[in-house]
């Protein structure tokens, strides 16, 4: 965990000579940051940036494994409630016009090869930042973080003909699914399992690129991964922990709420 008195910080690069050189680089400009530690692939970093509750994330955006801009997400929704939101920086190789997107969800971006110069306007800017963060995150902070970072990856606006039912294939059978029927949609790799209170279908097609396309607005988002009717919802019961799951209407199985959305089912 970060200490009160030294910010902390991980660095997620995947070519050991840039990560050194970021190390060092860090270490002339903000001698006060201590870091935790140095992933070499996007599922190290998410799970040493969970474990370390750090302040601040360097990311570079391609990296093996999960992108930076994946490790941000999940990041932000298993984020730990107790903790102020992470800081995050990206780090990329894209030129500055492809990048500014990133100042949406980002403290700052860093190009490569980084610079002493630029560098030391990040480290002012993050400075800037943790001296004026909530020791905690307000209900919806962490929601809202996750869905700009998840903006920057999504699909360019459709502009074709919205989808009102659902062509799924199920074996040598094309399923018409109305969406109304839709109980929830939930991301699986590179597919999309839709599922009704009759069975499930898988669709090949991301869930951002679907729900870009959907005539509906009955959609919640609840995790990263999951987005639910909520016409269909029941009810949502908290354990002792605080973590909430759903029962929705047709669906055997409870669905899980992660953190960053749990203060959509709070008693008003």
């Amino acid at each position: 965990m970060a200490h009160e008195d030294a910010p902390t910080a991980i660095l997620a690069e995947d070519e050991p000579v840039l990560a050194r050189t970021l190390s060092r680089m860090l270490a002339q400009a903000w001698p006060e940051l201590r870091v935790a530690g140095v992933a070499d692939d996007g599922l190290r970093a998410t799970e040493m940036a969970l474990a370390e509750a750090p302040d601040v994330l360097f990311l570079d955006i391609r990296m093996p494994g999960r992108s930076g801009l994946e490790v941000a997400e999940v990041v932000a929704d298993e984020w730990p409630d107790e903790r102020a939101e992470p800081l995050f920086v990206f780090v990329t190789a894209f030129d500055e016009f492809a990048v500014t997107a990133f100042e949406r969800a980002a403290v700052d971006y860093l190009l490569k090869p980084v610079t002493a110069e630029r560098l030391q306007q990040t480290v002012e800017r993050l400075k800037a930042r943790l001296a004026a963060r909530a020791d905690r995150p307000a209900a919806g902070e962490r929601a809202a973080l996750m869905q700009r970072v998840q903006s920057i990856a999504a699909p360019p606006a459709a502009t074709g003909e919205r989808i009102k039912v659902i062509r799924a294939g199920v074996g040598n059978v094309v399923r018409m699914i109305p969406v109304a029927d839709v109980v929830c949609f939930e991301a699986a790799d590179k597919y999309v399992n839709v599922v009704t209170a009759t069975g499930e279908a898988l669709v090949r097609m991301s869930l951002r690129e679907l729900m870009a396309r959907i005539d509906s607005t009955d959609f919640l988002q609840v995790h990263r991964s999951v987005m639910v009717n909520a016409n269909a919802i029941l009810s949502a019961t908290r354990d002792d922990i605080g973590h909430y799951s759903l029962a929705v209407r047709g669906l055997p199985r409870p669905l899980k709420v992660s953190r960053a959305f749990s203060h959509l089912f709070r008693p008003m």
